[in-house]
């Protein structure tokens, strides 16, 4: 079924931590939900692209760096990764990173899907071996993920919402996990700011996702933001 052609019912809220059976799964009135925070989504496309655009700035000469350790560790690929993600309504965009991994790791995924840690859609393995020396240490603090201030400056995502997901996850998608899909994806989320994120369980990080857009303000968006700079300082990252 697509997006906009799925009907909801407004249920109690999601997320509290706790594994959802079918019963329990909550379904958002998705016409109701969008609309009822015009001037929000309006302000916080200025916050985005503000935010974004000082980032960039002050950051460049560290992500200049982060490059430059990159291709010297590994110089057969470019510093920077880039991948075709789902956005809002599952329209895709090109998805920007600093390269964390070898140059044929898509190549080698397959080799890997057996050993998946993540139950759904999702791929997630301990110790992936296509990670590199400098890889490892970007993704845990989490500095990989720089590149998409691009991404929020151009309108792909924004600070705050779901993950964005590859086209192959969407794909495999029932009408409850679409749901992360009625907004733009983001930098950071409920999820990302999870300990031990990795061991939540893709049903309750859907949870996590739709819990995000009931409650959707600028109060969620800072608090989450600011639980986004703790983890990183406590190198929480993957």
């Amino acid at each position: 079924m697509k997006l906009a052609e799925m009907t909801t019912v407004d249920m109690e809220q999601a997320g509290n931590g706790e594994s959802l059976s079918g019963e329990q799964r909550i379904y958002i009135n998705r016409k109701e939900q969008l609309c009822s925070k015009r001037r929000y989504w309006i302000l916080r496309r200025v916050q985005d692209i503000l935010l974004s655009g000082i980032a960039l700035i002050v950051l460049a000469p560290i992500m200049l760096l982060i490059a430059l350790a990159i291709y010297i560790d590994d110089p057969h690929g470019s510093p920077i990764f880039t991948q075709i993600r789902c956005g809002r309504d599952g329209k895709p965009f090109k998805f920007y990173k600093f390269r964390s991994m070898c140059v044929d790791a898509e190549d080698k995924l397959a080799a890997l899907l057996e050993n998946n840690e993540m139950d759904g859609p999702a791929f997630k393995i301990k110790d992936d071996p296509r990670i590199t020396k400098i890889g490892r240490m970007i993704r845990k603090t989490s500095l990989d993920e720089l590149p998409q201030l691009w991404n929020i400056f151009k309108g792909d995502m924004s600070i705050v919402g779901p993950r964005p997901a590859l086209p192959r996850e969407v794909e495999l998608y029932d009408d409850y996990q679409l749901q992360r899909m009625y907004v733009q994806p983001g930098l950071t989320c409920y999820w990302q700011v999870q300990p031990r994120r990795n061991d939540i369980s893709f049903d309750d990080w859907i949870a996590l996702d739709i819990k995000y857009i009931q409650e959707r303000s600028f109060w969620v968006d800072w608090k989450i933001i600011f639980m986004t700079v703790g983890a990183v300082i406590r190198g929480e990252g993957e």
